[in-house]
């Protein structure tokens, strides 16, 4: 019957399909135990870094007040004089198959971008990823100055970031841009994770959440620190890293954010298509059953007859 052949070629097509759907949920998950432990290895660094950074402004500051002195604290921190000119960085993907995972974040940068022009701010975007430049470039592709694909095509790299926060840190220097924000997903588990803004230039090292969890202090198990040749130049040193390691981390949960939510989509097509395949398979027998009670009915109807 044309139904029953039907049906099980729709069968056979949705079983190919959950086979590619599973063994992309396998390559997603392993991809994604490697993504933790780098976000695990890079924090410790990013960490530190900020730490140092911490450490040094504190004892700047508390010079400042002891001493009733002023730092001219670097370009990095205080700003290029303006606040005028913004450079949102919209990390994404460049693959789909991840479910909300890129709207949401081209969600959350067009609602910045609308808040700020409401600002009377200029806004530039700079697209880490295809798939969100593919969604911002229908409403503000005048905006769109570049876009990175390929970025963490083999896994996070940091050469990679610091190539495109030299490129940033350049513009910054020429007043081309007055403040940096990055627009990612930050990675909580493989089901969860949250969508942030955060501004990186100038560089506000206080409001960086580890500084705030961890306080600094001169004082570091019993050891004071000092400084050569000087604490404003060792702060200026500091801070490229500071924003290099931001801009690498933010890459780095984005990364595994993607992962996450490439291997619980492909996880729910998979269970989707089995119960399809249930459902189907349920109507294929009842079709065929009722075909079999057809024909019997029609051979005893006509074995009577005789």
């Amino acid at each position: 019957m044309a139904g029953l052949k039907e049906l099980r070629t729709r069968i056979e097509s949705i079983k190919s399909t959950q086979k590619i759907t599973s063994a992309m949920k396998l390559v997603a998950a392993a991809r994604l135990r490697r993504a933790q432990g780098l976000i695990g290895k890079s924090s410790f660094y990013s960490h530190n870094i900020l730490a140092a950074a911490a450490r040094v402004l504190f004892d700047i500051r508390q010079e400042e007040t002891e001493k009733n002195i002023r730092y001219i604290f670097p370009e990095l921190l205080r700003g290029n004089g303006s606040s005028d000119n913004y450079l949102l960085v919209v990390l994404t993907s460049d693959r789909g198959l991840c479910g909300s995972y890129n709207s949401s974040v081209a969600r959350a940068a067009m609602a910045r971008i609308e808040e700020l022009k409401a600002e009377g701010k200029n806004v530039m975007l700079l697209c880490l990823g295809r798939k969100g430049r593919d969604l911002l470039k229908r409403k503000y592709s005048d905006l769109i100055l570049k876009t990175v694909d390929g970025l963490a095509k083999k896994g996070a790299k940091y050469y990679e970031a610091s190539d495109v926060a030299a490129v940033i840190m350049d513009m910054f220097a020429k007043k081309q841009i007055n403040v940096c924000e990055l627009v990612y997903s930050h990675f909580k588990s493989a089901i969860s994770r949250d969508i942030k803004v955060e501004q990186v230039l100038p560089v506000k090292v206080e409001e960086f959440e580890y500084n705030k969890v961890h306080a600094p202090t001169n004082v570091v198990r019993g050891a004071f620190y000092d400084y050569m040749p000087g604490k404003t130049e060792l702060l200026e040193g500091i801070l490229p890293l500071v924003f290099r390691s931001c801009l690498f981390q933010a890459i780095v949960q984005s990364q595994a954010s993607e992962h996450g939510a490439r291997m619980s989509s492909m996880d729910n097509a998979t269970r989707n298509a089995s119960d399809m395949i249930s459902r189907l398979t349920l109507k294929y027998n009842r079709i065929r059953q009722t075909a079999i009670t057809t024909e019997l009915t029609e051979i005893i109807s006509g074995s009577e007859a005789l």
